[in-house]
Formats: C-alpha cells, structure tokens, sequence
C-alpha cells in the first residue's frame, strides 16, 4: 500500500526513436506554473548545514499494465531499459555524467542476476558505469522488445466503476464477511520508471531546473503477522491523534493530529494506477513534486508499506520556482 499526503493529472506521452514498443509518459506534470507557487522562496525550508541538497530533476515511466497482458515476454530489464531510455530522451543528460545506477525490483527471476547492470548496458550506459539491484518488496528478448507488433500508450488497468458496482464485489480471502475485494486491492502490475537526482549544485551547473528537494526519509519493520499494515498512516489517524499513543510509541511529548482524508493521493493511488512493485517508489515521489508545483505547496509526504511487516517515509520539498 502507497500513500502520498500533499486535480486529476494527465500525462503526456514523450516519442524516441524506441517507441514502436513502449509510449513512454512523464509520471506527472504541470504545464502552467502557478503564481502562488512563487511564494515558496519566502517560506522555511528544511534545508540543513554542511549538507549538500539532493534534488530530483525529472522521473519518467511507462505504462503501467495488468500483469500477463502486453508486457508478458518481456523480462525486467527490457521494461526498465524503456525506462532508462526514456529518461535519456526526456532530460537530454549526457551518459557519461552519470555516475551510479540502482534499481529496484521484486520477486526477480532466475534469467537475471542484476537488473539494474543488465537495464543501464541495454540502454547504451558505459560498461563502466556501476549498478546494483536492491529488492525491498514494495518499498523478453530483443525481438520482443523490436518487433513493435503493439505499441503501448497508456495504462490498461483503470476501468470505469461506480459504489454500487464496487459493492457487489465478493471478498478474496475471508468469506462472506471479509473487507478486501477486488475494489481495494491493487490489481497484479507491470511496469517501470526511472528518475534522474543529483546534487542542487550540479544540476545547476549542468543546466537543469530541479523539480523538488528530497529532504529526508526513514526506513522501519515490525512484527509481519499481527502488524504488517500498521506502518501505513491511513491505518493510524486515531493513533496519531492520540497523546497516549505518541507518548508511549512515537517518544513524543503530544500527539501528531490526524492529517485531512481530502490531502491524501488526489492524483490517484497504487489501487487505481497500479503497483508494479520496483516501479511505485520513482511514481510516488514524482507525482509529489509535480503536485506540489501545479497547487503551490511546500512540502509532501510519500509513505508505502511493504511485505515483511516493512514500512517507509520520505518528505519532498518543492523546488522554488
């Protein structure tokens, strides 16, 4: 599960010369600055001493698909090379600028050691350029990837529904009485993103205009069987707006107040775009920033769960226009 705390975007597909297979689209954007954004430059931020300030200058995406559908014989790495590739066309950043490049991705199969070494090589990186996979759950060939037989333009997963539709649902796991269905679990996803973040220094000096500030951010795990979910903050608005439960379990001196519903993923979330599991991390911090821009905000926080009772959080602070 994904959260981000802070309408409807549209993203705006981008053309390469790799297209035949994968439309490859922004994770969000702002056409139009907004005035009240230019406020920001006035506010506190949470910029800190001695310590360089990492900034995101763009992320990309593709298509977000059900699982088994137009991505089924593509490995992993040809899904993160489109990428990469994207990612290339989009910032016009020089391969040889680039220094390291991780990727993430989950339940990896036996035909690829390193997804990420495997991406960056496929995507014309330089052999000397190191990579490495992470996996933390949430948190095919070339001719495949050439034939161009159907040509991938949008996410294939968000279908028109109303309450009533969504009510008939039956539940998955626990019948009759059961709460999760169909209409509030993210359906099975394929995907990929990739985002571009470097010193503010040197995104300046290379030209770009940073979209945000990645400002700070936590990793945590606790017991998977009765307190797997409990990291999410939509699970924990009377948690947080309890002065018993900040005292004994967050060491704080009072309460945090529970955050408004109507702040909380009004772009769309992982149960209606999707949720590739390596893919999700680069579309939430980017829907973030880009959100943030459009509505003159300063800062949002992106939270996610993951499997093994895992949890995290990250705030993003917009970038002054």
């Amino acid at each position: 599960m994904t959260s981000i705390l802070t309408c409807a975007f549209r993203n705006l597909p981008v053309t390469s010369t790799w297209a035949t297979k994968f439309s490859l689209r922004p994770l969000s954007y702002a056409s139009q600055p907004l005035s009240t954004a230019v406020q920001i430059q006035s506010k506190k931020t949470l910029t800190k001493p001695n310590v360089k300030n990492v900034v995101v200058v763009d992320g990309v995406r593709i298509p977000f698909l059900l699982s088994g559908t137009s991505y089924k014989d593509l490995m992993p790495h040809d899904l993160a090379r489109a990428a990469l590739k994207g990612l290339l066309h989009r910032t016009s950043i020089p391969k040889d600028s680039v220094d390291y490049i991780v990727y993430g991705t989950v339940i990896q199969e036996v035909k690829t050691s390193n997804v990420a070494r495997e991406a960056a090589l496929g995507a014309g990186f330089s052999d000397k350029i190191p990579s490495h996979t992470v996996t933390m759950a949430c948190i095919s060939s070339n001719q495949a990837m050439t034939t161009g037989k159907d040509t991938v333009s949008k996410d294939n997963g968000i279908r028109p529904s109303s309450m009533e539709q969504m009510a008939k649902l039956k539940p998955a796991f626990i019948k009759p009485y059961g709460t999760v269905t169909a209409a509030n679990s993210s359906f099975l996803t394929d995907g990929a993103s990739a985002m571009l973040i470097m010193s503010e220094e040197k995104a300046l000096a290379l030209g770009y205009k940073p979209k945000a500030y990645l400002r700070d951010f936590v990793y945590v795990s606790q017991d998977p069987k009765d307190q797997l979910l409990l990291g999410q903050i939509l699970a924990n608005f009377k948690a947080m707006d309890s002065d018993w439960f900040a005292q004994n379990y967050m060491g704080r001196k009072s309460k945090v107040g529970a955050p408004p519903l109507e702040k909380f993923n009004t772009w769309g979330g992982s149960l209606s775009l999707g949720h590739p599991f390596g893919a999700t991390g680069c579309r939430l911090v980017m829907a973030a920033a880009n959100r943030l821009r459009k509505g003159g905000g300063q800062y949002g926080l992106v939270a996610a769960c993951a499997a093994g009772g895992q949890g995290h959080a990250m705030i993003v602070e917009a970038y002054p226009k």
